[in-house]
């Protein structure tokens, strides 16, 4: 039977298909959409049996006119957290997601999905419970809600239903994504094409480039999705390294690796004395909107028996740099 990869040519899809050929796997149909046709990239080194356009897909799976997977690793959708067109992020991200759901139950297929950190807001924490969660934009809510249909229908549910709540990924295979690629992806080409990173000044009561994040690498989300399709334990788990670690650590991570191996480590003062990392003024219009600290529970994914090892901003960022020159246009 076939594996299907929704949102394949995308970030975190295109790296799951990769790991699934790592594990002899090759029957994977790639769901996308590519009308940003240069994402095909993500897929030129990759083994599929066959790729449909998501409105090709849906069409069949409406119709019935697909064999049943073995598994659906959902990760379609919209990942902008500024689209402002609700209707297009509710289509996209909720209703497509809701079918996808419908129909595994339906064929008893195991459904692995990509929830979102963003379901929290501003926290201040973040364990998968109803009380903690206060999305600030569309797009959290419309990961929020397949969540809450997820968790009223789970007792009654036939096929094995995992929603996985991503922090901030990072890693190789996320050019396309522009503004939305992860802060270490941006801080490599400032450095290399400016010499220096720039971060935010304090804020929200933190110093100078001190707001943390859970910052996860894409190896270690894949590694979830891959657990819970090997070992499926129904419910909703946060997916990140359960260590907040601040924007200074990533600034830092990106310019030792970029000065290897020809110079020695820097400390962040020294980089900052250096002009290696700048400062910039806070945007006044994000502050009501950003996340400043977050850091996920780890309690039920490791009491669902996820075992896996997350890898430190330091190491993950050091190999994604030496990753990123290697490949660099």
């Amino acid at each position: 039977m076939s594996i299907i990869v929704t949102g394949a040519a995308g970030f975190i899809g295109a790296n799951i298909v990769r790991a699934l050929n790592d594990r002899g796997e090759y029957d994977i149909v790639a769901v996308d959409n590519l009308m940003h046709g240069s994402k095909f990239r993500n897929l030129a080194d990759c083994e599929i049996a066959d790729y449909l356009d998501k409105d090709d897909f849906l069409d069949r799976v409406r119709k019935r006119a697909l064999a049943t997977p073995e598994a659906l690793f959902h990760q379609g959708a919209c990942t902008d957290t500024m689209e402002t067109d609700g209707r297009y992020m509710m289509a996209n991200n909720y209703r497509y997601s809701l079918e996808m759901l419908r129909w595994c139950q339906e064929t008893k297929t195991p459904f692995i999905y990509a929830s979102s950190a963003s379901v929290y807001g501003l926290g201040p924490l973040f364990a998968e419970d109803r009380d903690n969660e206060k999305p600030l934009n569309v797009y959290g809510y419309s990961k929020f809600l397949l969540d809450q249909i997820v968790r009223r229908e789970l007792p009654s549910m036939n096929a094995p239903v995992i929603g996985l709540r991503y922090f901030n990924v990072y890693g190789p295979h996320e050019e396309h994504k522009g503004r939305m690629a992860s802060v270490a992806f941006h801080h490599f080409n400032q450095f290399r094409m400016e010499g220096r990173v720039r971060l935010f000044e304090g804020s929200h009561g933190y110093a100078n480039g001190d707001q943390q994040r859970d910052f996860i690498h894409v190896d270690d989300i894949v590694r979830g999705n891959l657990h819970f399709w090997d070992k499926p334990v129904s419910g909703i788990y946060n997916l990140g390294t359960g260590r907040a670690q601040s924007f200074n650590d990533v600034a830092l991570a990106v310019v030792n690796a970029m000065r290897e191996p020809t110079s020695e480590p820097l400390v962040l003062a020294t980089a900052v004395a250096q002009g290696l990392i700048e400062y910039v003024p806070f945007p006044e219009e994000l502050r009501d909107k950003y996340q400043a600290f977050t850091q996920a529970h780890l309690a039920q994914l490791r009491a669902a028996g996820c075992d896996v090892a997350f890898q430190s901003v330091e190491d993950g960022t050091a190999s994604y740099v030496r990753w990123l020159q290697k490949n660099a246009e």
